[in-house]
Formats: C-alpha cells, structure tokens, sequence
C-alpha cells in the first residue's frame, strides 16, 4: 500500500471538497489520540489518527497520504527505532545471550505458529497473520508488511490490537506487584528547544536514509534504508538524535491516516468478523510468554516481575515506563530482551513470512 492508491466507493464525503474532508480527518484524529491519551493507552499518537482514516474511508473519503509525506514519516520512524538501540543493551546481552535467546526464539515460535493457524483456518488471506501475529515492533511490521504482500491494513488492526493488550496486561500485573500511585509520568513537552546539531542529523540521516533504501530497492525503502543508516551511525559513531514530540505527532498522524483511509467497509466486516479468533491468538500469545517468563524465573531466580515484563510481546515503550517505575525490576535487562527480540523480528520477519506462506499455499 502506498498510502494514496485504492479510490473508495462513494459515500457521505465524497462529494465533499479535499479541505472539507482533511478537516473532517484532523478533528476526528484529535479526539480519538486525545481520548486514548487520557485513557493512558499506547501508540495514542497512532491509533487515533488510524482510527479517524478508517471513519473517513469507509465513509467515502476520496483524499490519500501523499506519496512524499507518507515516504518522509516513514523514514522519522525509522529514526526513532536507530534511536531506541541503546549500547548499553550489549553487556547485558553478553552476560545472559543464551537466556535472552531462548526467550526470544520461544516467543517467535509461538507467534509463527499462531499466524501459521489463522492463515491456515482462512481467518485472514495470504501472510497478513503472519506479519499481525509478528512480537514487537508493531510499526515497523506494520510498514514492512504492504512489501511483502501482505494487507497492511489487517496487519495494523492485529498490531495495534496487540499493543493495547499487552500494554494493559503487564501495567495492572506490575500494579499487583508494585505500588505505582505515587509514580508521576513525565508530562509530554510538546514543542522543546530545538538543538541544532543533533536535529539537523536527524533529518539528514532521514534524507539519506531514505534515499539510499531507495536506490537499494530495500522493501519498505523509507523506512529500512532510515532505520539501518541510523543504526550505524547511531552505535559506531555516537551520532544523537533530536525527535521533538510535536514531529513525531505529524509522522504519526501521517502513518496512521495511510493506513485508515485505505480501509472500506467490506475490509472492516472482515477484520470484524475475525475479531474473536485474533483477540483469543493474543492471549494466547501472552499466556505463552507468561509461562516462558515463569520458567526463567523459577529456574534462573530472576524477579517474576523483571522476567514478565522482558518477556511480554509488544509495547516497548509501555513496558520501559512500567519497569521503570517499580525499584526491583532489573530494567537493562527488560530492554535488553525487548531490544534483541525487535530486532530479530526485523530481521528474520520476512524470512518467516515467505516460509509460512509456502506451507499454508500446500
């Protein structure tokens, strides 16, 4: 999906004109993320414009994403992932790397086979459950699916879903564990002064990056040849990144809106109709990695909280604020096997696609 093919059948706006139905789109996105914000849900930023382009489409809307906005949003989340891997994740993978691994490999296999069935059961067509099902970085999944053939639209309603679920499951485990009622959330500073240096590399690195993914014919070019680019000179030249609140709001918005105006009324009886199977394959999910979580925490000794929280499947930054606020949680350890798994599912995502694919297509 390139955020602006797909035009909709008609319906109540689209005999309206282009800034009618913009306008219709950015009051609707602003209550969805504000609602979902006060609710303390994650990926508020992401969801309520994605929601407020499902509204919009299904209801006709004839505007798309344009193609440069959409490539240029990609590639500032591409710069946010290079930016969330930290050095200082290596001696803690050094020192646990098998544990880590097994935790990880543990995860992907049960999420695999969890799409493998959906695909299988012709709850959702082709890879889509694959890519939906796929532990951890929900965007990035969400972006790399369109590439590889698989509905992006379906692999963001799984995503996403997910994200809520998980996020909630582990921040009312943590509260029976820890007392999190004095626990202030750093209020969002939405337009921060501007430090020249470390912004300018963000957007040159964006531009660059975005660039090279596309001379490359990398999949998902905005966003890998970003994200890669970022990475290196990230962890092997120290290169920091400045991400103002308010331009990751707009790339956000942009993401979201790609995605939502695609969707149409048969597309959302479809996602509909499959919502039971999908809410049940996440618990299951989560179930699965609880019992990986318990298994390292009886055998290793580790905190039951620490070991949980590292395990669960999705919502990074939900997960880190939580760990974050309980005083025995091991937290380099939570985001070391959080930031291994992201970037194995990166990684090996489309691999696991392709051979789940095949198998399904015998």
């Amino acid at each position: 999906m390139d955020g602006i093919s797909q035009a909709p059948p008609p319906g109540r706006l689209t005999a309206r004109a282009p800034a009618a139905q913009w306008l219709v789109i950015l009051v609707l996105s602003l209550l969805g993320a504000g609602s979902l914000e006060a609710a303390a849900l994650p990926a508020a930023l992401l969801i309520g414009p994605m929601l407020a382009g499902i509204v919009a489409g299904i209801n006709g809307a004839t505007v798309r994403v344009p193609r440069l906005a959409f490539g240029a949003a990609q590639a500032i989340v591409g710069c946010l992932v290079a930016a969330s891997i930290s050095p200082g994740i290596f001696p803690t993978f050094v020192a646990d790397w098998p544990l880590i691994l097994g935790a990880v490999a543990a995860t992907l296999v049960a999420s695999s086979l969890l799409g493998w069935l959906i695909s299988r059961w012709r709850i959702l067509p082709g890879t889509t459950a694959v890519w939906g099902s796929s532990p951890g970085a929900a965007t990035a999944m969400v972006l790399m699916a369109g590439a590889f053939g698989a509905d992006q639209r379906l692999v963001a309603f799984m995503q996403y879903l997910r994200v809520i679920f998980v996020s909630m499951a582990a921040a009312i485990l943590a509260r029976l564990w820890v007392d999190t009622s004095g626990v202030e959330v750093p209020a969002t500073v939405w337009f921060p002064a501007i430090d020249p240096k470390p912004f300018a590399a963000t957007l040159l690195i964006a531009l660059v990056g975005a660039s090279a993914g596309r001379l490359l014919k990398l999949p998902s070019p905005y966003f890998l040849g970003t994200m890669i680019l970022g990475t290196v000179l990230h962890l092997g030249a120290g290169i920091d990144f400045q991400l103002p609140q308010w331009l990751l709001a707009v790339s956000y918005a942009a993401v979201g809106w790609a995605i939502g105006l695609n969707f149409t009324m048969p597309i959302l009886r479809h996602a509909t109709r499959a919502l039971p199977q999908i809410v049940a394959a996440i618990l299951v999910l989560i179930a699965i990695c609880g019992g990986v979580a318990w298994l390292i925490s009886r055998t290793l000794g580790i905190d039951p909280l620490t070991a949980y929280l590292a395990t669960s499947p999705g919502g990074m930054d939900s997960i880190a604020i939580i760990a974050a606020a309980a005083d025995n949680v091991d937290i380099s350890f939570v985001m070391a096997l959080q930031t291994v798994r992201f970037l194995i599912v990166l990684v090996l995502g489309p691999s696991i696609a392709r051979l789940i694919a095949r198998t399904v297509r015998e």
